[in-house]
């Protein structure tokens, strides 16, 4: 028997708890706030709990759960209901639920809300109130139970998953599966259970997966979402056992985060944020951008010079790792008064001669080679041209060929030895000795020099973990911390500092990093014909306003060529690079085109809503049909680009627009043409690998 302890109404959407009769479990029902919540008819029911636990030396799971999923332990079944407080202050509802054991162990589960947004923030904090100290291998950051309550039975062919693939240089590709692709249906007896858990262990956060999953109910068009905000290991979970589906995330677990935390009586231990919604929807990308919106509050109290979006200029692709105030007084004579507001000195100012760059990062000494009269003059030399000067760090980790390479004991280790990878050691941040170090190398650095941004790399990933805790995952998880409060550290010593997240490219885009920066290096992806699609799929996962695009601008690049590219920065934030001092007036006349249409449509950009369009990529690295971007933005006016990839002249491209929208600008590399009629934006494509975009009014 299933009753509803409350039901609380959050904007568009509804949490409803309920308890078991039996058992006295807590769970946490998410629904559309237009759903009337009834509890289904199942054959096989189990209750589910809305915090999921596992406390070392307890029963584990039975029903063939050992190595697949630490979820449903006897530690979880334990935990009973014992009551509900709700807090508001300043338009932020708190709803704090407490579930206890026998042992006086306690757990606060709390769902955020502030008014007008349309996601919640989920955590849980257990607290040690026995007498024996408890070692946890579990505690999730959220659990959603009964997805969905409206199905019949098992619903088969109704409920479908949806998650983010990613690897270097093709971030974000969308996998949907349905759950009985999945093998996720319920067995005959309901016995055995079923479970897909997935996530990363590591220090680049978005190294196979973005921490993000998305449930579908086809049937009743309903999208529950959730993201993990953490800068290490994480996961998330499908759970079935009977006909009832449940998901739930947070720390990746002892079996996969190889994570253990001892909690001794009147300790306490606090989880990552979740963030979640639901919704009703015609298809996922709603759900999604739901989600990333969940950053908007924060990227609006952000530096001001970054409301406006403005544009970047990166030396990387010009340079490649040594920029040497010689090029760069040249780029600049360049660039100078053509819409550039940023100017970042990329990796390799530190190198020393006859060492590369990607091995010497440490020391952060400024070449003499490179800057033979120091690096102030090249810094004054960017303001003198009116960009703000920005330069690059890799902050955590170490070159080979560094002096800090040798500093064993300030390093991270592992079974006692120094951890190191193929060109790297890792600073151990939770060291006081390292923080002071990096204070004076790198914040010394921006202070010294009046950088007003930095780029923050991240260029390899520690692994499972390191010594230094009770296990080698809360090692990995006390350092990413400590290197968090670096980071906090900065903003905190150089006020108005514009950050950019970067982990060879899209390692980290999560959201705690990036509530922490103000843009984000979208990929490695520099000038290969996969960008547009890379940067389309990020809409799913970060704001377009903080996804910096690459469009590297070659001296053989013919007109179309560098309209591709350009087009492709209007689905984020344009950063130019390449060969710039050397393009034709030709050349250079698209590219300001292009630089004048993204300042048109920055607005859009910034606040906007994303609908996708086109053939199904299959080949990222050899893509064949078109895509279609709109953009609606939120305050009137819309824009789409279009790419047509191989494969894509003679093709007509068709995007529904808005009512009473049409045609007021249109940028490519000639005179192409596109049309409003019966409620679409139209234009064939004259040739393969071209761009086109159109901005409505």
């Amino acid at each position: 028997m299933v009753e509803v302890i409350k039901s609380y109404e959050l904007g568009d959407m509804q949490a409803v708890y309920v308890t078991d009769a039996e058992t006295h479990n807590a769970e946490l029902v998410l629904l559309p706030a237009d759903v009337e919540y009834q509890e289904a008819q199942r054959e096989k029911p189990y209750p589910d709990n809305l915090v999921q636990i596992k406390i070392a030396g307890d029963m584990y799971a039975g029903g063939y759960a050992g190595g697949r999923t630490m979820r449903q332990s006897r530690t979880t079944e334990e935990f009973r209901f014992v009551k509900q407080d709700v807090s508001q202050t300043d338009g932020l509802t708190d709803i704090c639920t407490t579930v206890c054991d026998a042992r006086g162990y306690r757990i606060d589960h709390h769902i955020t809300y502030r008014e007008g947004e349309k996601n919640l923030r989920s955590f849980c904090t257990f607290f040690n109130e026995g007498t024996e100290a408890a070692t946890l291998e579990l505690l999730s950051s959220f659990s959603l139970g009964k997805i969905s309550p409206l199905m019949e039975g098992d619903g088969y062919d109704t409920i479908k998953m949806h998650r983010l693939r990613a690897v270097w240089s093709m971030e974000g590709r969308l996998e949907t599966k349905t759950l009985e692709e999945m093998q996720l249906e319920p067995s005959w007896a309901g016995h055995a259970v079923r479970a897909e858990r997935f996530g990363q262990a590591g220090s680049m956060p978005v190294n196979g997966y973005f921490p993000s999953l998305v449930l579908e109910d086809s049937k009743n068009h309903i999208f529950w979402g959730a993201q993990i905000a953490h800068n290490a290991s994480w996961q998330m979970e499908v759970y079935r056992r009977g006909d009832d589906v449940q998901m739930s995330g947070g720390l990746a677990d002892r079996e996969l985060g190889h994570w253990m935390k001892e909690i001794k009586p009147g300790g306490s231990f606090t989880t990552p944020e979740a963030i979640l919604s639901v919704c009703r929807a015609e298809n996922y990308e709603a759900i999604f951008q739901r989600l990333t919106a969940a950053l908007e509050h924060t990227v609006e109290a952000g530096p001001d010079c970054e409301q406006d979006l403005p544009v970047l200029f990166n030396e990387y692709c010009t340079t490649w790792g040594c920029p040497s105030h010689d090029n760069i007084r040249e780029i600049l004579k360049t660039i100078k008064d053509k819409g550039f507001s940023y100017f970042i000195i990329d990796c390799g100012w530190y190198r020393q001669n006859g060492i590369p760059w990607d091995i010497a990062m440490g020391d952060y000494e400024v070449s003499g080679e490179l800057f033979p009269e120091g690096l102030q003059k090249t810094v004054d030399l960017i303001r003198e041209s009116g960009m703000k000067a920005g330069i690059w760090f890799e902050i955590d980790n170490i070159g080979s060929e560094a002096k800090a390479y040798q500093m064993t004991e300030h390093l991270l280790h592992r079974d006692g030895r120094v951890l190191t990878t193929s060109m790297r050691r890792f600073w151990d941040m939770r060291q006081p000795w390292v923080q002071d170090y990096l204070a004076e190398r790198v914040i010394g650095t921006l202070k010294k020099y009046g950088f007003s941004y930095m780029k923050m790399d991240y260029n390899d990933t520690i692994g499972i973990g390191c010594d230094g805790a009770e296990s080698l995952g809360e090692g990995l998880r006390q350092n990413m911390q400590a290197s968090l409060d670096f980071i906090r550290r900065v903003k905190a010593e150089v006020p108005g500092i514009i950050l950019e997240n970067c982990s060879s490219g899209g390692h980290k885009l999560e959201p705690l990093m990036m509530s922490e920066c103000s843009m984000a290096s979208f990929s490695d992806a520099h000038e290969c014909e996969e960008i547009p699609i890379i940067a389309a799929n990020l809409h799913r996962a970060i704001l377009p306003r903080q996804s910096q695009i690459w469009a590297v601008i070659r001296k053989n690049d013919s007109l179309k060529r560098i309209a591709y590219s350009v087009a492709a920065t209007f689905l984020g934030r344009m950063c130019i690079s390449g060969d710039v001092r050397e393009l034709s007036d030709a050349q250079w006349k698209v590219l300001d085109d292009g630089i004048a249409f993204y300042k048109k449509i920055a607005p859009i950009i910034k606040k906007g809503f994303t609908h996708r369009y086109g053939t199904a990529i299959t080949s990222y690295r050899h893509p064949h049909g078109w895509q279609g971007i709109l953009r609606v933005g939120d305050n009137g006016g819309a824009f789409a680009v279009f790419h047509g990839f191989h494969g894509a002249a003679g093709t007509q491209a068709s995007v529904p627009v808005p009512d009473g929208y049409g045609i007021a600008d249109i940028y490519s590399c000639d005179s192409e043409q596109a049309m409003v009629c019966d409620g679409c934006l139209k234009l064939t494509f004259s040739e393969d690998m071209k761009a086109v975009a159109v901005y409505l009014e």
